[in-house]
């Protein structure tokens, strides 16, 4: 009797695991806000709410909570601190993170998708001496996106910010991303960090720029989990090991 229900409860939820998707691969039902680090032009439709956990080395776990309020027209909070998962003293952030985003242009097939918006969410550390996480948040930002048809999805993103995390250099920044689908759940995803705001002779970069890899896996319904290397340049003076790794979790659901 317990085999018979086992399989009958398969069989109601298989369709739901194939065809299901969360934010990575070619049938994905929703689109990136973000690739790792650098903001997309990628929003939460209206009535659509999206919790994210991000961790990373030194035990850094951010969440993040997100909402499409109006058409193309984002708002979020998120809050984290270091030392969460492991040993020694957790560390909270200072402050919450604010993210809005209103995308002003939206995809055709000769332009890309625009969006404007201001994120205060840094990652890692927060560094009292230098009121700053050792990435930076965006701050103001301006993004585009394009995305092609090739074996599958291939999609371009370039940014622009400005930080408000400025006391040890005040340059504005770019950012370029590559995302690559494989197969229907799966997204390849590459991104590098100028990191102009971060390479002067008080901050944490070395003039490399931040390289960073990802892939991400739609396993359910609104559901897309993540993995990622981060820093291959060892960019960050304090980071004695060549790449930092972390892992990434995400659930969308639509709630009006």
């Amino acid at each position: 009797m317990k085999s018979i229900t086992r399989i009958s409860i398969l069989f109601i939820l298989l369709p739901y695991m194939i065809y299901s998707q969360g934010s990575a691969g070619s049938k994905a039902n929703y689109e990136f806000r973000s690739l790792i680090d650098m903001q997309s032009a990628g929003v939460l439709t209206k009535g659509n709410v999206g919790v994210s956990i991000y961790s990373m080395s030194n035990g850094v776990l951010i969440t993040t909570l997100e909402a499409g309020i109006f058409d193309d027209f984002n708002i979020g909070l998120s809050y984290g601190g270091s030392n969460i998962i492991g040993t020694g003293k957790i560390e909270l952030y200072k402050m919450p993170g604010a993210l809005i985003k209103y995308r002003i242009i939206n995809e055709s097939f000769f332009f890309p998708a625009i969006a404007f918006g201001f994120n205060s969410q840094g990652k890692g550390n927060y560094i009292d001496s230098l009121n700053r996480y050792e990435i930076k948040s965006k701050g103001f930002y301006a993004s585009f996106s394009k995305n092609f048809q090739m074996l599958g999805f291939f999609s371009i993103h370039g940014s622009v910010n400005y930080s408000l995390e400025n006391e040890d250099d005040k340059n504005v920044n770019f950012s370029v991303g590559l995302e690559k689908t494989i197969g229907e759940r799966i997204s390849f995803i590459v991104e590098y960090d100028f990191a102009l705001n971060d390479n002067s002779e008080n901050s944490l970069g070395k003039d490399n720029g931040y390289l960073n890899l990802g892939l991400n896996w739609s396993i359910e319904q609104g559901i897309t989990i993540g993995v990622n290397v981060r820093n291959l340049l060892k960019n960050n003076k304090n980071n004695l090991f060549r790449a930092d790794r972390a892992i990434f979790a995400e659930y969308i659901q639509p709630i009006f």
